[in-house]
């Protein structure tokens, strides 16, 4: 009987003669590990953080949302005394109070008109303005550093500004209408003109960087595509239709949606300019969950169960929006 015997080496047997253990085979997962451990390693730092400031809040929220925790039931320490927690678990009770509440629908229904109103003036005064600028014009510089302007200051700063000047009594914009003859109004203090009021002061805010991005999709669209098109007789509005409003298209689901989540949340705005006032007329969901939780007596799992509804809310909205595009053709 013989040995097979391969470059003058026993097979199983390293050179030095002794017998070869048998790899271990590494699944895909360590595999993908192995070979991206440098990415893995920069990226830790952030899914840490993105843990700490969001997975433990929403997480921390949803489980008050199941109970009924209020100021007066929460555990606190006082001095050298310790208060514990005595607020018991309920399930969906408070959803079901809220949904079932002639709040939550008055509420939802003004939200959406704000949000829907909102968005719509953002992308047709964002794109009107992008394609002003993305014609050869004197001073386009100048002017696209203008319409910046009210991004780059920061949105609270804005809101008090604003409500400076809607002020009824002092504000800026009622001494002009009084100085050409008109009644001021009361801009804050009506429950419609302060729906008004606050529509105006977030189109103010969010129109530029809807201009900017839809600014970045006309630039991106070839030339020649116009030119041709130019050359076969086709009108403005031809053009526009045909190759203007699908080259924009994958830029235009992107910031519609992102606009619609900012929007919906936009609490700044609502907070600072009318407090949600008169009579919680100009109130968003937003806006209400913080009253809930930090105003009168604090209702803990209230606001909790309102914030995981919006949650709900906006990404039930960005599943069927998503699955809309995806009708259409669109890969998002």
């Amino acid at each position: 009987m013989t040995t097979q015997v391969v470059d003058g080496t026993a097979a199983g047997t390293d050179p030095r003669g002794r017998a070869r253990q048998p790899r271990r085979r590494q699944g895909r997962a360590g595999r993908f590990l192995t070979r991206h451990w440098y990415a893995w390693a920069m990226c830790a730092p952030v899914v840490i953080v993105a843990i700490v400031l969001i997975g433990y809040p929403l997480v921390r929220g949803v489980y008050l949302s199941l109970t009924d925790a209020t100021e007066a039931n929460m555990g606190r320490t006082i001095g050298m005394n310790v208060i514990p927690s005595t607020y018991e678990f309920v399930g969906l009770g408070n959803y079901v109070d809220i949904v079932t509440s002639a709040e939550f629908l008055s509420r939802l229904g003004w939200t959406v008109v704000w949000t829907v109103v909102c968005v719509a003036l953002h992308y047709g005064l964002g794109l009107g303005l992008a394609m002003l600028l993305n014609r050869p014009l004197r001073f386009r510089s100048l002017y696209r550093m203008m319409l910046v302007l009210p991004w780059a200051v920061p949105a609270f700063v804005s809101a008090f500004i604003w409500r400076y000047l809607l002020n009824g009594e002092f504000g800026v914009i009622n001494a002009l209408l009084r100085t050409v003859g008109l009644p001021g109004v009361d801009w804050l203090d009506q429950p419609l003109w302060a729906k008004v009021s606050v529509i105006t002061v977030n189109v103010w805010l969010g129109v530029p960087f809807m201009m900017l991005a839809l600014l970045g999709g006309l630039q991106a669209i070839p030339r020649e595509l116009y030119e041709a098109a130019e050359v076969d007789g086709a009108s403005p509005w031809q053009r526009f239709r045909h190759i203007t409003v699908p080259g924009l298209r994958p830029v235009s689901s992107t910031v519609v949606l992102l606009g619609t989540i900012w929007t919906f949340n936009q609490f700044p705005v609502i907070y600072l300019v009318t407090k949600g006032g008169p009579g919680g007329s100009s109130e968003i969901l937003v806006t209400y969950a913080y009253r809930q939780a930090f105003e009168g007596i604090r209702n803990y799992s209230g606001s909790a169960a309102w914030g995981v509804l919006i949650l709900v809310l906006l990404v039930a909205m960005a599943v069927v929006y998503r699955r809309a595009l995806s009708r259409q053709g669109e890969a998002w």
